[in-house]
């Protein structure tokens, strides 16, 4: 999971850097951000489980793997991390 979440990571700081690149609507760029930012709350949200059989471990690994999905055409993307 670990290596799933860094790849997250790494997404969205590429993703952020294009829309900020290449978005000019400040409302459009914080939508943008926002969503982005959700998904960072997931991924850091799993890392603080405590517990890993905490009732929320498979829900939080689902979501974080259908996240990763959108990204399955980058060639870091693993086929393991399919939901």
């Amino acid at each position: 999971m670990d290596d799933l979440l860094k790849f997250l990571a790494a997404r969205i700081s590429d993703d952020r850097q294009v829309v900020a690149d290449t978005i000019g609507s400040e409302a459009l760029l914080a939508s943008h951000l926002s969503l982005l930012d959700s998904v960072e709350v997931l991924a850091n949200d799993y890392t603080r489980m405590p517990d890993p059989w905490d009732g929320r471990t498979h829900g939080l690994t689902h979501a974080l793997r259908v996240l990763a999905q959108a990204y399955e055409a980058h060639p870091a993307y693993e086929q393991e991390w399919r939901p």
